[in-house]
C-alpha cells in the first residue's frame, strides 16, 4: 500500500506493506455522491493498497513514467500506475515480468497496478491513428480507413487479432486467452478484458458487429481469467474489468453495458468496467453518463484514455471513477507545460529570461527549485534534464488536479471548484467539452 506523510499536499514517499489475498483482496466502496449527477467518491481496495477516487492513473507505458523514477511518482501523489500488455509483451516478454515477482516488483512501485488489454494496439496498429482517441466523426465512414501514409499492421476476425511488430516486423497473435494469460503473468492488480477499439470513421453496421465481438470476447476473457486465477491460488486476486464499447450511439453503448453486467451469472462477473472508444471530445461527458447509468453502483468505472482539465470535470460529474493517459508525460517532453492559467510551450523565446517558476501555485519539485528561464534553456540544449523536471511537474499538476475534485465532493463545492479552474485555465478560449 502507498501511504502519505507529506502534510496538506498529500505528497510522501512510499512504505510498501505485503499484498492481500482472499475475498476481500479487491472491492470498491462508493463514498460521497454528487447531488443530482452520478458523480462520486469512492475507494478501490486492491492487493497492493488503497485507490482514493477520483483518482488519476499515471501511465507508465513499458514498466516506466518515462524520464522519472517510481519513486519520484510515489511523492507526486500517484496512488497507482498503468502498463500496456502489448509493449510488455514484446519487450521484455511477460515470462520475464513474472519472473520478477510481477509488474509491481519489477519496477519497484509498492502500490497498485493496473494493465490493459492490448485492444486499443489493435486499432492504432490496424487503421495508423497511433494514440490519437478523440477524433472527429466529420467525414467518410468506412471499415477500410486507414491514416493517410500507414499501412495496416492489424487484422481482425472472430478469433482475436493477427499483427505486427512494431519494434521488429515479426507476427505475433493476440485471442481473449492470451490477453489474459499475458496479464496474469505481468501480475496487475487490475486488468481489462480484450476489446477491439473502433474509430469514428467505422459505419454503424461495423459498430453493431465490433460492440457484439467484444462482449463475446469478454464472456472468453471471463472464463480464460476464471481458470487461471483457480489455478494459481496463491497468487494475490487479479480484477479484472470489461470494456464498454460503442463509439458515439446511445443504443450500442448502454447494450455494451448490458450485455458485460449480464454475465455476472454465468461466469461470476466483472469486478469493474471499463469506458472505452473513440469519441469526439464534446460527447464525453454524455457517453460517459449513459455508461455509468447502466453500470451496478457498487462497481467502479475506469475511463480510459483523457487527461485534459475539461474531460475530468465532465467524466466524474458523469460517474467516471479513475482515469489513466500518457499524455502528461507525453507532452512534457515536447516543452507543453500546464499551469493555473493554461498549457503553454517552455520553449518559447519569452521565457529565455522568465525566472519564476513554471506554476507559481504549484507544490511539486520543480517549480520549488528550477525556472522558466532554466527549462527553457534544457530544452534549447536538449538535455535530458528537460524532460525529467517537465515530466515531475505535469504529472503533478494533473494528479493534483483530480484530488481537488476528489476533496471538493467530499465538501460540497465540486461546481464551484469547476467554474473557478476552467474558468481561468480557459480563459480567452472556451474549453472543448463541458459538464
Amino acid at each position: 500500500m502507498v501511504q502519505w506523510s507529506g502534510g496538506e499536499t498529500g505528497v510522501g514517499v512510499v512504505a510498501p506493506v505485503m499484498p492481500a489475498r482472499g475475498a476481500d483482496a479487491f472491492r470498491f466502496t462508493p463514498g460521497t455522491a454528487l447531488p443530482g449527477r452520478l458523480g462520486r467518491t469512492g475507494t478501490i481496495v486492491t492487493p497492493h493498497g488503497e485507490i482514493r477516487t477520483p483518482a488519476f492513473i499515471a501511465v507508465g507505458t513499458k514498466a516506466t513514467v518515462k524520464a522519472v523514477l517510481p519513486e519520484t511518482m510515489a511523492e507526486l501523489g500517484a496512488q497507482a500506475l498503468l502498463s500496456n500488455a502489448y509493449h510488455l509483451y514484446l519487450q521484455p516478454g511477460p515470462d520475464i515480468v513474472e519472473a520478477a515477482g510481477g509488474l509491481g516488483a519489477f519496477m519497484n512501485w509498492p502500490g497498485p497496478t493496473f494493465t490493459d488489454s492490448g485492444g486499443f494496439q489493435v486499432m492504432s496498429l490496424g487503421v495508423g491513428f497511433k494514440k490519437i482517441l478523440a477524433m472527429t466523426a466529420d467525414g467518410i465512414r468506412s471499415d477500410e480507413v486507414i491514416a493517410a501514409g500507414k499501412t495496416r499492421m492489424a487484422h481482425v476476425d472472430e478469433d482475436g487479432v493477427t499483427f505486427k511488430s512494431h519494434i521488429d516486423g515479426s507476427k505475433h497473435r493476440f485471442t481473449p486467452e492470451v490477453s489474459m494469460q499475458i496479464q496474469h503473468q505481468l501480475g496487475a492488480d487490475i486488468m481489462f478484458a480484450f476489446d477491439e477499439l473502433t474509430t469514428l470513421m467505422n459505419t454503424r453496421r461495423y459498430q453493431e458487429d465490433s460492440v457484439e465481438r467484444t462482449r463475446r470476447w469478454a464472456a472468453r476473457c471471463l472464463r480464460e481469467h476464471v481458470r487461471l486465477t483457480d489455478e494459481r491460488p496463491d497468487r494475490p486476486y487479479q480484477a479484472l474489468f470489461g470494456v464498454v464499447q460503442g463509439a458515439q450511439y446511445e443504443d450500442l453503448r448502454r447494450r455494451a453495458v448490458r450485455g458485460l453486467v449480464d454475465m455476472a451469472d454465468e461466469h461470476g462477473g466483472f469486478d469493474g468496467f471499463g469506458i472505452g472508444g473513440a469519441l469526439e471530445k464534446h460527447h464525453l461527458g454524455r457517453i460517459v453518463e449513459w455508461v455509468c447509468e447502466e453500470i451496478p453502483a457498487d462497481k467502479p468505472r475506469h475511463l480510459l484514455g483523457i487527461s485534459e482539465p475539461d474531460d475530468f470535470f465532465a467524466a466524474i460529474a458523469a460517474g467516471a471513477d479513475t482515469f489513466d493517459c500518457v499524455s502528461p508525460s507525453r507532452v512534457a517532453r515536447n516543452g507543453s507545460i500546464y499551469s493555473r492559467d493554461g498549457r503553454y510551450n517552455i520553449t518559447a523565446a519569452r521565457y529565455r529570461r522568465d525566472f519564476t517558476p513554471l506554476d507559481p501555485e504549484c507544490d511539486c519539485y520543480t517549480c520549488g527549485h528550477y525556472t522558466r528561464a532554466y527549462l527553457h534553456h534544457l530544452f534549447r540544449a536538449k538535455e535530458i534534464l528537460a524532460s525529467v523536471l517537465s515530466t515531475i511537474h505535469n504529472e503533478r499538476f494533473i494528479i493534483r488536479l483530480v484530488d481537488d475534485i476528489r476533496e471538493s465532493i467530499d465538501a460540497g463545492h465540486f461546481e464551484a471548484l469547476r467554474d473557478d479552474f476552467l474558468g481561468r485555465y480557459y480563459a480567452g478560449r472556451p474549453p472543448a467539452s463541458t459538464c
